[in-house]
């Protein structure tokens, strides 16, 4: 790789610290600003203001903003999140008890949709204009039109209400088996897969067509190379860049939808954890919880850029 390429990938790394910096001051921003806190959360409505601010004195929570953002921020770059404000347990313990399990539905989506989507949209792209293509493209749209929540909802009532083959709630501490696996994590994968392969696919076809449109393609085509040969071996290679930003952006989309799925379904994961967070005014736990999933989003982007960016031919050859 030559300079150039190392000055793109440094200055994009660059931009993503910048970045996740930026956001922790909004993400701090933002939950300083939620009406109540934990000392009222604990201490309910009827408390006396003497007992509130006691409380939040022992918390913390009477020091300047900007002072507790500092304090804050210096340790997490340390990897001290924080005390539980509800718990009084390290975030880090809450946090590192589930975030294995965000990890591993995660990972069994992207097992499942990635093959999936990069299947169907370079189909699509082959046979644009045909049956398959207008069929896929239009369940592509529809899908993508339906919010998690609702696609979850069905699938509870279809799946666990009217059919009974699935339960209702995903329940991974009795996971003793690969058919308790599976009904695990049946329906919680299913309701992110469907926006996430129809997302990707979209974006994957039409990389490829961009490609398959390109003037280098009527060249091979002109030599006599078959169908499969132009597409895998000339098509496929200089779309790897578009590519892989379609499997990141529609991974990152994940990281939002999961927060939805993990509340319906119950599934004891860092979103969940989030949720409940927010709902007891437990705000180191909320922020660092936000930060894992900035964190992920912003990775997903940067790799997808890195990917692109050595993945240019005209880069790699100047």
């Amino acid at each position: 790789m030559n300079l150039l390429i190392f000055k793109l990938l440094g200055q994009r790394v660059a931009l993503a610290l910048l970045s996740l910096l930026a956001v922790s001051v909004v993400v701090f921003a933002i939950t300083s600003v939620l009406p109540g806190d934990a000392a009222q959360e604990q201490l309910g409505q009827e408390a006396t203001p003497e007992a509130l601010a006691a409380l939040r004195a022992q918390m913390g929570l009477d020091v300047p903003g900007p002072v507790r953002y500092g304090r804050w921020l210096a340790g997490l770059v340390t990897g001290n999140p924080g005390t539980s404000s509800v718990t009084q347990m390290p975030v880090a313990e809450l946090v590192a008890s589930r975030l294995p399990n965000s990890l591993l539905l995660a990972a069994v989506t992207a097992l499942f949709s990635v093959p999936i989507a990069l299947t169907l949209g370079i189909a699509s792209a082959v046979w644009r204009g045909s049956w398959f293509d207008r069929a896929a493209s239009s369940a592509a749209v529809g899908v993508v039109s339906v919010p998690e929540f609702l696609v979850a909802t069905l699938a509870v009532l279809v799946f666990a209400v009217k059919l009974r083959w699935l339960p209702a709630l995903s329940y991974v501490s009795e996971i003793d088996s690969l058919g308790q696996m599976l009904k695990a994590f049946a329906m919680p994968v299913l309701s992110l897969c469907c926006v996430i392969v129809a997302q990707m696919m979209r974006m994957t076809r039409a990389a490829v067509i961009d490609q398959l449109e390109a003037p280098y393609i009527e060249m091979v085509r002109l030599k006599g190379a078959s169908p499969m040969r132009m597409v895998l071996a000339h098509a496929l290679p200089n779309a790897i860049g578009p590519i892989a930003n379609a499997v990141a952006l529609s991974l990152s989309y994940l990281l939002g939808g999961v927060i939805i799925i993990e509340t319906i379904f119950n599934y004891p994961g860092i979103a969940k954890l989030m949720v409940d967070g927010v709902s007891q005014r437990d705000m180191p736990l909320v922020l660092a919880c936000a930060m894992i999933f900035c964190t992920g989003y912003l990775l997903l982007v940067t790799l997808a850029d890195l990917c692109a960016i050595v993945a240019n031919p005209r880069l790699r050859h100047q």
